[in-house]
């Protein structure tokens, strides 16, 4: 009897013996110990697993953990560094608040107050529907969430301006709420799972913890306000409409009692994580305890059947996944061995300022087609104290190039919730693998130079 494969399970078993053979049969294998051979080969078959989506991304996550105990190739405290991390309970507080925000009919109310004057053109429209997406990245760390949120709102926006199912106007409203809550979002230090891993294994591996505000004004004025406005250029070219006049609707009620509970709570979390360089409260606790809040019986808005049927364990198993894969590579001492073979292929030089940022950043992006954005730092985060010494920049420096790189997606199976959105949209995925492609090239002809010449002006390099 056989087993009916998917193709993308097919490529899994196809890459991992294969990938195997060159690590095994070459060279390579000549630098590692017998246990260091072990180890790369766990994390290659997790890197494997995690770009093809050969099994669900939190299966692979447990696969990867138990493999690493079994095989006693690290500490239970190492392979299950994520769990202890601030990126797991970033990601559960996300969850948390999202469904908060959705019960309360909060997001309704805000998509109805926007609605009602966007449609007046097609520019303004888009234009709307990008920032209120960059808007729910400062309110809602976790761009499933956001996508899981937005993308029905979307829809119903859509509708409401007159485009008909699959026309071009319809296209663009749902490619703006999709790519525009998660592209410009990477610029804002809690809303998205790479952004959280990188400052989980930098954490764990090299003591160091960004600010929300530091992060914020290295990346977003070019990776998050630049960016969203490209985004809404290349989808008022390539999907033009013209939207007609919604209906228009009766006033909605007053803020319920609940509503303006949730905005008070979410405004306070939000004022806690804007000063962070004052108080240095981590994003995780100011979120979690705006989790716990939303939880308390009497006070809070999420019921314990909501959150036990709404709060999935599959995200923060897969954040642990990939955390406990940078911690082997650490632990193991892989990066040492590898990654002083692999940045000599770079040409990094102290004093050669831009050809190091330029380098790390399309190494960074590069990294992220092969083991997908969320890869990205669990891949370069041991490597960069080396990397440091290499280029003569700061630690801090070489970790925060990694941003540029899970920041721009090639391909749309390097994001989930990319993924996730066109499904949800009713959409083919082929509209999102043209405006990835799109936007990637204007990041690295537009955007990177930009940003190189803002970390100039900042003092960073």
């Amino acid at each position: 009897m056989s087993i009916p494969l998917k193709r993308s399970q097919r490529v899994a078993l196809v890459l991992i013996p294969l990938l195997s053979m060159l690590l095994l049969l070459t060279p390579a294998a000549d630098l590692l110990t017998h246990r260091q051979q072990l180890s790369a080969l766990l994390v290659m078959t997790g890197m494997v697993l995690f770009a093809t989506g050969a099994l669900p991304e939190f299966v692979s996550a447990l696969v990867i953990l138990v493999l690493a105990m079994l095989l006693s190739l690290a500490p239970a405290e190492v392979v299950f560094s994520g769990l202890t991390s601030t990126a797991c309970w970033l990601i559960f507080s996300g969850l948390v608040i999202g469904i908060a925000i959705s019960e309360t009919g909060l997001a309704q109310r805000v998509a109805d107050r926007f609605s009602r004057s966007l449609d007046r053109s097609y520019t303004r429209l888009i234009t709307g529907i990008v920032l209120m997406g960059v808007l729910l990245g400062f309110l809602m760390p976790s761009s499933v969430g956001r996508i899981v949120l937005f993308i029905p709102i979307a829809l119903v926006i859509a509708e409401h301006c007159g485009f008909a199912r699959g026309s071009n106007g319809q296209h663009g409203v749902l490619l703006a709420a999709a790519f525009g809550s998660h592209l410009p979002t990477f610029a804002i230090l809690p809303a998205n799972i790479p952004n959280m891993i990188m400052i989980g294994s930098a954490e764990s591996i090299h003591g160091w913890t960004p600010m929300f505000t530091e992060y914020l004004w290295l990346h977003f004025p070019v990776l998050g306000a630049l960016k969203a406005v490209l985004l809404i250029i290349v989808i008022l070219k390539l999907y033009p409409d013209t939207p007609r006049r919604a209906t228009p609707e009766g006033r909605q009620g007053a803020l319920s009692f609940q509503e303006g509970r949730l905005l008070a709570i979410m405004l306070v979390t939000l004022g806690f994580w804007l000063t962070d360089s004052v108080h240095h409260i981590s994003a995780a606790w100011i979120g979690l305890a705006a989790a716990t809040l939303l939880l308390l019986p009497g006070i809070g808005m999420v019921s314990p059947k909501s959150f036990n049927e709404k709060v999935k364990i599959s995200s923060i198993l897969v954040v642990a996944g990939l955390l406990g894969i940078a911690g082997l590579i650490n632990y193991s001492q892989l990066s040492q061995v590898v990654g002083g073979r692999v940045l000599d292929w770079l040409p990094l030089a102290p004093g050669r300022d831009a050809v190091n940022f330029f380098s790390l950043s399309l190494a960074a992006m590069l990294t992220g087609v092969v083991a997908t954005l969320a890869g990205v730092p669990a891949t370069l985060t041991p490597l960069a104290e080396q990397v440091s010494e290499m280029t003569g920049f700061s630690l801090e420096a070489v970790l925060m190039t990694q941003v540029f790189g899970f920041s721009t997606v090639i391909f749309t199976y390097q994001s989930v919730p990319l993924m996730m959105a066109m499904p949800l949209a009713g959409m083919s995925i082929g509209h999102a693998a043209r405006l990835c492609l799109i936007m990637a090239a204007l990041s690295v002809l537009v955007l990177l130079p930009l940003d190189y010449l803002w970390w100039q002006w900042l003092g960073w390099i």
